[in-house]
């Protein structure tokens, strides 16, 4: 989070007494530093400065020196807005003294809590705490009590916290309620009107087991394209638009979540329940409305024509991916014998799968295999088991055939003439190309991207380095050099993807970027025209997100975009609905990686001390993360726990290499580590390496000209004595790897102690036999 490391010379210069504007970033170290509103690097701010300081306040600093580690330091000389920010945590009792402590440490202050203030709460309970007295240098924060959520144990309180931490609206007002109570339970006559009636075709769900909400429902048969031989593919989504009006009191909650979130075992949808999961949702043998996405598709998996129409459906089955996979996989098995009547139409949607495939791979986009993981919980919301999502043919027919439709889309939009929201997904930043490409050539790759590069590019290098031992270490810098896809009115195309103009159409019943694409729709087929209508102001997070955006100004020689026009205020006013659909859309994965990590930090608490084999995710400058392999679950093995040398991080390589040995430690590297330590507070989980065979550290420390005498040294001088090995004299991959492990779990001491205990067993097995090991 700080500047970025430069090399010697090129430090930008500091102006001291310059004063800078940003928002406060705290650190549960009791530091923080300022996300400056320019874009430029940080500002560290020391502890003594973030006592009268609040997290996410916005502040005016001077700065005032470099710290040792060259970065920019900061005083805070004004607090320029507070915002109104809720904190949760626990409440305490300390020599009479109410307070609570922050459950988010980021905030680094207790609150204090005057004996009247505290209402119903109790010692221990998670409660949240409104400030009625800010911080001050020599003085705590002070507040009142006004929400107890329960007992730190209490099932769900995770979600409790993480709801009110990152401000998710988890309440819908009373005014949305109320018009959702008074919408029909079903599909009425008047409905069905200037509607294309599909009931007699078999169209179909296909979900998850445990999914409530059924937004897309697809069939397909075969159909002559021109001359040749193709498929007609139907991709019927649910009409929310329809009952959603603009403007309306629902519209307006809906925007505000702008998303649905979803934590394990449980949903906060973006619609009320009778819409998400009844009159909206294409639940089974019920007639339902819909827009419908008709295309032709070709034998080489191009669509060739297509058209949008509303139409009133009856879901003919309700599939999951399990079941879907078991009849593609054998269409005379259990699974295939239960839905006779619907084979023939599964199987032709597999053949469009296969030809859109086909296209996928012509046009180059970007498809890495990476891991998905989902936490099953038992009834109390603990963690039973964390097992691998497996995505089997049927999720990726169903995603073909819904890219196709988002395609579709946007070149309905894009030819309607009208402004809405694409999802564009930009190639990567000149700075991260360069990164990507030294890391390439550090690794031998012997292939690397062009100045500007094609999503193909990188397709080929995964496809060239998929049987590497290190190739997931090269998949996940490629992942990492993309940029994060957003929702803007002004088209930049979808670069992961590899298509012209993209956007979301699929989902509207949990995601509000859809919403608008289905009206915008409508308004094309209609012939009038969408105007958004005046909606709440965007929140703390769409202005983060605009800040970092505006950030991104283009390197000096780099072409301009082609649309350099100015933005006319239609567009300003869908540029701002996209940043805050965006920007939402972020709050919502933050507040599900949060919970997730606070079930793991406490399904591994029951498992410290115990050992595990795991992989190398990820290198830092400051450790390694391991991921484990039977649980999923993600620690840090710290770099003062990779025993006792000096580890340097190599940026090109993303990886640590300990100066003395040569060992390496890269992303895809295995180890096995143990489980030291968890801060549930913190979300965080500590490893530290095991050792493997005693005998890898003595063979490797006689291969480096060191015995027990240069566990010694290390001792006093932290550096062996041994002299320096001949090429091709040091120890085997496979040692070194033994070495490592062996040196992080022990000290200098322990190396001595089993050194010297290894001596006198020597001896005294000379002498007389040795006793037998009980047990």
């Amino acid at each position: 989070m700080y500047n970025k490391k430069t090399t010697p010379g090129t430090q930008p210069a500091t102006h001291l007494s310059q004063e800078i504007e940003g928002s406060v970033q705290g650190h549960r170290d009791g530091h923080g530093f300022v996300i400056r509103d320019d874009g430029e690097g940080d500002i560290y701010i020391p502890p003594n400065e973030m006592r009268a300081v609040l997290h996410k306040d916005r502040v005016r600093v001077r700065i005032v020196r470099q710290d040792r580690r060259g970065r920019p330091e900061g005083r805070v000389v004004e607090i320029i807005e507070r915002p109104p920010q809720p904190i949760i945590g626990r409440l305490l009792q300390e020599s009479g003294v109410w307070l609570v402590a922050p459950e988010d440490k980021r905030y680094g202050q207790d609150v204090l809590i005057p004996k009247g203030a505290t209402g119903a709460a109790k010692p221990g309970q998670v409660v949240v705490v409104e400030l009625t007295e800010p911080p001050a240098l020599f003085g705590q924060p002070v507040g009142r009590i006004t929400e107890v959520l329960g007992e730190v144990d209490d099932p769900g309180m995770e979600i409790e916290i993480a709801v009110r931490k990152y401000g998710v609206p988890h309440e819908f007002s009373a005014e949305c309620l109320a018009q959702a109570k008074e919408l029909p339970d079903k599909v009425r006559a008047q409905d069905k009107k200037r509607r294309v009636d599909l009931t007699d075709v078999p169209l179909v769900t296909i979900d998850g087991e445990d999914a409530r909400d059924f937004d897309d429902a697809v069939y397909c048969e075969p159909a002559k394209v021109g001359r040749s031989k193709g498929w007609r593919l139907l991709v019927a989504i649910a009409d929310v638009s329809h009952y959603v009006e603009t403007g309306s009191a629902i519209d307006i909650d809906a925007y505000d979540r702008a998303t649905s979130v979803y934590f394990p075992r449980r949903v906060i949808p973006m619609l009320p329940e009778k819409l998400s999961n009844g009159l909206c949702s294409l639940n089974p043998e019920v007639e339902r409305l819909c827009m419908v996405c008709d295309m032709l598709v070709t034998a080489k998996g191009e669509v060739h024509a297509y058209q949008f129409y509303p139409a009133v459906m009856f879901s003919h089955a309700r599939f999951t991916y399990t079941e879907v996979a078991a009849i593609l996989a054998n269409t005379r098995g259990p699974e295939a014998g239960k839905r006779k009547d619907r084979v023939k139409d599964l199987l032709n949607l597999h053949d469009v799968y296969r030809a859109l495939l086909v296209a996928r791979q012509a046009r180059g986009a970007v498809d890495f295999e990476t891991t998905e993981t989902q936490i099953v919980c038992d009834e109390n919301g603990r963690i039973e088991k964390i097992v691998p999502r497996t995505r089997n043919d049927a999720h990726k027919l169903i995603e073909e055939a819904m890219l196709a439709a988002n395609v579709c889309s946007a070149d309905f939009i894009a030819q309607g003439g009208q402004p809405g929201l694409f999802r564009v997904h930009e190639g990567p930043t000149p700075e991260k190309q360069e990164i990507l490409r030294n890391y390439l050539k550090a690794m031998a790759v012997g292939m690397t991207i062009g100045d500007d590069p094609k999503p193909a590019e990188f397709q080929a290098i995964a496809e060239a380095t998929k049987e590497r031992p290190d190739a997931q270490q090269i998949h996940t810098m490629l992942l990492r050099s993309m940029q994060q896809a957003i929702y803007t009115p002004v088209n930049s195309g979808h670069f992961g993807l590899a298509f012209e103009a993209y956007t979301h159409f699929t989902s509207p019943i949990r995601r509000y970027p859809d919403l608008l694409v289905h009206r915008v729709i409508k308004a094309i087929l209609g012939k009038t025209k969408y105007a958004l209508p005046s909606l709440p102001t965007p929140g703390e997070a769409h202005a983060k997100l605009a800040k970092r955006l505006a950030a991104r100004v283009a390197a000096p020689g780099t072409k301009p975009r082609k649309d350099v026009k100015p933005l006319s205020r239609d567009t300003q006013a869908w540029e701002a609905a996209g940043l805050h659909c965006s920007a939402n859309e972020r709050r919502a994965d933050e507040a599900s990686r949060d919970v997730e990590a606070w079930l793991k930090c406490k399904y591994m608490r029951e498992h410290l001390g115990e050992e595990y084999s795991g992989v190398v995710s990820a290198a830092t400058s400051f450790g390694i993360f391991v991921t484990l392999d039977a649980m999923y679950v993600e620690g840090l093995v710290h770099i003062t726990e990779l025993g006792g040398e000096y580890f340097k991080f190599d940026e090109a390589r993303q990886e640590l290499r300990g100066e003395r040995t040569g060992i390496r430690y890269a992303i895809g590297a295995r180890v096995r580590v143990q489980v030291s330590r968890v801060d549930l507070d913190g979300r965080k989980i500590d490893f530290r390496l095991v050792r493997e065979g005693e005998e890898l550290l003595g063979r490797a420390l006689k291969d480096k000209g060191a015995g027990a005498e240069g566990s010694g040294a290390r001792k006093a001088g932290g550096r062996s004595g041994g002299r320096k090995p001949e090429k091709g004299a040091g120890p085997s991959a496979t040692e070194q790897a033994g070495l490592t492990r062996e040196r992080a779990a022990r000290s200098p001491i322990q190396s001595l102690k089993a050194s010297v205990k290894k001596a006198v067993a020597g001896k005294s097995s000379k002498g007389k036999a040795r006793k037998p090991r009980r047990g």
